[in-house]
């Protein structure tokens, strides 16, 4: 408890899932929150009630991470409002809608490409130059990737490609910004149970058949993430960056089975 103690975090897509998930396990060890969405305002208050049942603060940014006015907007208000940004969580993404290439409207390739790397990308500059300005410029970014930073799956190309991308763009900028003591590290979800996998959330039957494939046969949950996440936000990993950390059941060490 208090691992975060003194520290401000901004999460973005905190309004369900992991990053909500996240936002409270690091509300729980000190850490003030800035809790962002897209459009889902309700989810969004109960994330901050959350955090401020454990005992800590945060306010709520609505932002478009895609838009990169917007997140220099939300910067900034949130220097306003805390003085400084010390964690960053890259979480807002979208999903694979299902095309396969030959059949994939240009503007699916782009919202994933402009959500799930632009975004993280946007974040990461504004934070980097914030951390680079402050007394003590260490900091910590940890970006949500997915075991599809890996792992190719039809119909989800521009899903795969733009995790793909945020695993280069991870390990590029562990070594610009080591000797900084900035750390970047990726956490790679593999079946957690969120809105991304609504389906398997809702039937049972479905979700019976998905974890098959899981060495574990369960899928983890939003709070088993924010956990690993804590550790990464905190001193304990110091000496850690340029790492992808995989929570997945043991889903990855299947590849090649069979062949």
């Amino acid at each position: 408890m208090g691992r975060l103690e003194g520290k401000v975090a901004l999460i973005t897509g905190s309004d369900s899932g992991i990053g909500r998930a996240t936002a409270v396990e690091f509300a729980i060890e000190g850490a003030r929150v800035v809790v962002t969405y897209n459009s889902d305002e309700e989810g969004a208050k109960e994330a901050l009630k959350e955090i401020e049942s454990a005992g800590s603060s945060g306010i709520i940014l609505q932002v478009d991470v895609s838009e990169e006015k917007e997140v220099e907007n939300m910067f900034d208000k949130a220097i306003e409002e805390f003085g400084t940004v010390d964690i960053l969580l890259n979480n807002a993404a979208v999903n694979g809608k299902g095309y396969r290439v030959e059949d994939m409207p240009t503007e699916v390739w782009d919202q994933a490409i402009k959500v799930n790397l632009y975004g993280y990308f946007y974040c990461i500059r504004r934070f980097v130059q914030i951390r680079k300005n402050s007394k003590e410029v260490k900091g910590k970014i940890i970006n949500i990737s997915s075991v599809h930073e890996e792992i190719a799956a039809p119909g989800t190309a521009e899903y795969c490609s733009s995790k793909g991308a945020v695993k280069m763009l991870m390990r590029t900028l562990a070594l610009e910004l080591a000797e900084d003591g900035i750390n970047v590290n990726n956490i790679a979800p593999g079946m957690i149970l969120t809105p991304m996998n609504q389906e398997a959330k809702d039937d049972k039957e479905e979700r019976q058949k998905k974890i098959q494939n899981i060495p574990m046969k369960r899928a983890g949950t939003p709070e088993e993430v924010g956990k690993l996440a804590v550790f990464l936000a905190s001193s304990d990993s110091d000496y850690i960056t340029g790492s992808t950390y995989v929570v997945d059941g043991g889903l990855m060490r299947l590849l090649g089975q069979g062949a």
